[in-house]
C-alpha cells in the first residue's frame, strides 16, 4: 500500500509511474468495464477511454479515498456515459456471449452440468441486464466483481446503506426475474 501511495505521488507528474499504477489494476478495470458493456471490445474501448480520462486528471485525484475506488469509479462513470448516449441514440446492446459465461462454469463439472450451469448463468445474466442502471453497477460491483460494500460505496459515491439497500433490491429483482424466466 505504501509503494502505492508512493506511485501515486510520483504519476501526479510522471507517465511510467502512471502507468505501473494502471498495470496493478487494468484487469479489474477492464472486468467491470466488460460486465457492464457486454462485450469485449466495447470494453477494452471504455477501459482505455478510462485510463486516459484518469491520466488527464490524476493531478487532481484527493488522497481521501483508494486509488482503485477513484479508478474505477472513473470506469464506472464512462461505461454509463456511453449508455446513456447510445440510449440517446437507440443502439442496441450485443447481449452477453459465450465466453463471458464460461468464466463463471466450473470445469470439473459433467457436460450436462455444464450446459445447465451455462443455462442458468444465462438467464442470470440477461436478467442483470434488464435491471435499471443503480442496481446493475452495485449487483455487477458486489457479485461479479466482488468488491466490499466499503468498497461500492467509494466507488459509486454513494453511502454504505444505500449500497446494501440496492444490493439487496436488486438481488429481489433478480430472484422474481429468474422465478418467472428461468424455470
Amino acid at each position: 500500500m505504501d509503494e502505492e501511495k508512493a506511485l501515486i505521488e510520483t504519476a501526479q507528474d510522471d507517465a511510467t509511474a502512471f502507468e505501473k499504477l494502471i498495470i496493478i489494476h487494468e484487469k479489474n478495470i477492464y472486468n467491470i468495464a466488460y460486465r457492464i458493456m457486454h462485450n469485449k471490445h466495447d470494453a477494452q474501448d471504455m477501459a482505455q477511454e478510462s485510463i486516459i480520462k484518469a491520466f488527464r486528471n490524476i493531478k487532481s485525484f484527493r488522497k481521501t479515498c483508494l486509488f482503485s475506488s477513484w479508478i474505477y469509479r472513473i470506469t464506472v462513470n464512462t461505461c454509463l456515459d456511453e449508455l446513456r448516449k447510445r440510449k440517446r441514440n437507440k443502439q442496441v446492446l450485443v447481449d452477453i456471449t459465450d465466453s463471458a459465461c464460461n468464466d463463471f462454469i466450473d470445469e470439473n463439472l459433467t457436460p450436462y452440468d455444464k450446459l445447465e450451469n451455462k443455462e442458468l448463468l444465462s438467464c442470470v445474466m440477461k436478467a442483470i441486464n434488464t435491471l435499471n442502471e443503480k442496481y446493475q453497477i452495485v449487483i455487477i460491483l458486489r457479485d461479479v466483481q466482488g468488491f466490499s460494500y466499503q468498497e461500492i460505496s467509494e466507488i459509486t459515491q454513494t453511502n454504505i446503506g444505500t449500497v446494501k439497500s440496492r444490493i439487496n433490491r436488486a438481488r429481489s429483482i433478480l430472484q422474481e426475474a429468474i422465478d418467472l424466466y428461468g424455470t
